[in-house]
């Protein structure tokens, strides 16, 4: 089998090879028949061309359109290799071939067949075949809608060659999926890391990676009407449906992250800044940036140049991201072991750069805007300092990433750079986004007067404020420890202000809708709602995206609980009590059990609450065999206002004595919430336009009803 898997890899880099140069041969022909034709043209309409320049030109295109054919069906069977070589590991792993070096160190007889499954993405090799598949998909896929724009998608077409070509050129050379193992072979592998051997790795590592995956796509079409000084902004448009797409793979991926960084971690948090996570966030806050502003670009034809450096600035982050997982650069739980494959990243970055830079520079007078700022109270101008912030929060989260590797090469010791630093410039850029957020609906295109901002804006002003002032005054109904006031800790008022500002976005999105549903009800006599439904299919894009904002409120509430956070961490033996927030913990027994994959023990605890019990909770920590690993597996009582969040630390070495830690985390429950929402209006603005309803003039009614027979009863 590691024979078949190696063969269809050399074969996918051979028509991936092919697919790249024809496209690029296909290109040139097309343009010098292009060019044939123009001069054949130049002398006028009095001229008549001779009959070789007509007949170079019609033998060019011919040529051109032949050889990128031969191209572009060399892209869709380098899918379909990749897929095989897929395939073959996966069967591989299913085998138990531990002949094969990567099933012997990432799987093991007794693995259940979820993650066996999940062994093509699991370790280093494995993951990039699995990347490369995904691109290889996207591909494919874009050949299949090469009729849309036929010369654009051969441009893409041979971007996505390119970078296709590089990732198996990795796996040909310098991280071989199908090494075969030197010597004896062993009887059971090393088993996958226990980290991973939860149900939401299964899905977790293909939606990020669909998603990092997924933004060489726009890449591909933005780097394409760059060479070619596409006119108009037709690619805008394609490029817009695959970004949203892309986007929403990429934040389904990171919140999963989170969510098994919460539930299997055991630290009792969601996001630590850890550089992996930033890896991941980066590429996403670009990617952002460029579905706010690529609407300036859409209806004004303003910030071309920026659109296209945001495009490659988030194609370049997420293969900067791959390098800081791969590298071993950095350290972190997430990341892989240290390999030689780094350098081949930083190879890469460094001429997908240059490539950029030379046709920016070259063709950066194509981009020129058609109109300038006209107003600062705007929408444009909202959508401008919305890109400014998402940027400024790329950037911090990209010298904090840096920093500690910076610090070690510049001075000989790395400095640590924690939650502290982003904390102080993400929270505030965040405040100032959803202020953003909830001004950008009521501005109008140009210029917006003041009197229509000031009608609009009251409303949903007056209910933010009327909230903060209750929050503020009375801080028991909120949560805050102690009965703190907001100005005594920055924490509490910044959650405080977060909220708030959650309530005046949450009601100028409301008021959108109203505004809206109440013309269409007017005109039209149906209810409320169904007019509102009405006005969303009519223009599913703009409120798709209000829905998307107000998910986005909801995962902001959800990280704003985390002021109101408690812990408490004791040993617990046999009816020993623990109290936190308004939970009493009684330990009732603590036991072990032995399974083929793990050991594990675990402590049972009843849990009150006045006076009364409520659930009976298992915190369970394992021993995996094959790997000899240890890990936690919490356990989660999760409700719309806090979560109870246990974790087995170990045993008392002394007494044998479990100890307990548990986490009181506040609000956590609308993260997860929001995120449904975010991806749920996401795919609401995917979907096209409801036609509007055909109104017929009255006359013609009249006629209509003059005409109608009267019919009558016996």
């Amino acid at each position: 089998m590691a024979e078949i898997g190696s063969f269809a890899l050399l074969l996918a880099l051979a028509l991936s090879a092919y697919s790249f140069l024809a496209g690029i041969v296909a290109l040139i022909f097309q343009n010098r028949a292009s060019s044939q034709l123009v001069g054949v043209t130049a002398g006028g309409p009095g001229v008549t061309p001779s009959v070789g320049e007509s007949s170079l030109a019609t033998m060019l295109r011919q040529g051109s359109e032949r050889i990128g054919e031969t191209a572009r069906r060399a892209g869709i069977a380098t899918f379909a290799a990749v897929l095989l070589a897929s395939v073959v590991l996966v069967i591989c792993a299913f085998r138990n071939d531990f002949s094969i070096a990567y099933i012997l160190h990432h799987s093991n007889r007794d693995l259940p067949g979820p993650y066996k499954f999940a062994v093509l993405w699991s370790g280093q090799e494995g993951s990039l075949l699995f990347w490369s598949l995904l691109l290889a998909a996207y591909g494919f896929v874009l050949r299949l809608r090469y009729k849309t724009d036929p010369r654009l998608f051969a441009y893409a077409s041979v971007v996505l060659s390119g970078v296709q070509i590089f990732f198996l050129l990795l796996l040909n050379f310098a991280a071989h999926p199908f090494a075969i193992v030197t010597g004896t072979i062993p009887a059971d592998g090393n088993g996958l890391n226990p980290l991973l051997q939860y149900p939401e790795m299964v899905i977790h590592p293909p939606m990020l990676y669909l998603g990092y995956v997924g933004f060489t796509v726009p890449f591909a079409f933005a780097l394409g009407a760059l060479i070619m000084k596409y006119p108009g902004e037709k690619w805008i448009h394609i490029t817009r449906r695959w970004t949203m797409v892309t986007w929403a793979f990429l934040t389904c991926g990171v919140f999963l992250g989170a969510h098994w960084a919460y539930s299997v971690l055991g630290w009792g948090g969601y996001w630590g800044w850890d550089p992996v996570e930033n890896a991941s966030l980066m590429p996403w806050l670009t990617g952002t940036a460029f579905l706010h502003s690529v609407m300036m670009q859409e209806k004004r034809g303003m910030l071309k140049m920026w659109n296209m450096w945001l495009v490659f600035a988030t194609f370049w982050l997420a293969i900067l991201g791959t390098f800081l997982t791969r590298s071993g650069i950095i350290s972190s739980v997430h990341a892989f072991a240290q390999s030689s494959i780094g350098d081949w990243f930083a190879w890469f970055l460094a001429i997908t750069l240059i490539v950029f830079l030379f046709f920016f520079f070259k063709n950066k007078s194509h981009l020129r805007s058609e109109h300038k700022l006209e107003s600062l109270v705007s929408r444009e101008s909202s959508f401008l300092f919305n890109n400014l912030l998402f940027v400024l929060l790329c950037f911090t989260v990209l010298w904090g990433t840096w920093f500690p590797k910076i610090s070690e090469l510049v001075q000989g010791n790395k400095v640590t750079v924690g939650a502290p630093f982003y904390n102080r410039v993400a929270i505030p850029v965040a405040l100032l986004l959803l202020i953003l957020t909830a001004v950008g609906p009521l501005l109008a295109w140009r210029k917006t007067s003041l009197e229509s901002l000031k009608r609009n804006f009251m409303w949903p002003t007056v209910g933010a404020v009327v909230v903060a002032v209750f929050l503020m005054i009375t801080p028991q109904s909120w949560g805050s420890p102690f009965g703190l006031k907001p100005w005594q800790d920055i924490s509490y008022f910044y959650s405080l202000m977060a909220i708030a500002l959650s309530v005046l976005v949450t009601l100028t999105v409301a008021s959108e809708f109203y505004r809206g549903g109440r013309v269409i009800s007017k005109h039209t006599g149906q209810g409320m709602f169904a007019s509102m439904v009405q006005l969303t299919h009519r223009n599913t894009r703009r409120y798709g995206g209000y829905i998307v904002h107000f998910g986005v409120v909801m995962v902001i509430i959800g990280f704003a609980g985390a002021a109101f956070n408690q812990d408490k961490e004791m040993e617990m033996g046999y009816g020993d009590k623990m109290t936190i927030g308004p939970y009493t913990l009684i330990c009732r027994s603590y036991t072990d059990d032995d399974a083929p994959n793990y050991a594990s023990e675990w402590a049972v605890l009843d849990v009150y609450k006045g006076g009364k019990q409520i659930d009976t909770m298992t915190p369970v920590r394992r021993f995996y065999k094959a790997s000899q690993q240890t890990s936690t597996m919490p356990d989660i009582r999760s409700s719309l206002n806090e979560d109870l969040y246990l974790v087995f630390e170990g045993l008392n070495q002394d007494n044998g004595h479990p100890i307990l830690k548990a986490h009181l985390n506040a609000l956590v429950m609308w993260i997860w919430m929001g995120v449904w929402i975010m991806l749920g209006g996401t795919i609401l603005a995917l979907i096209p336009n409801a036609p509007a309803p055909v109104r017929v003039p009255a006359p013609a009614r009249l006629e209509r009803t003059q005409a109608a027979p009267v019919v009558t009863g016996d």
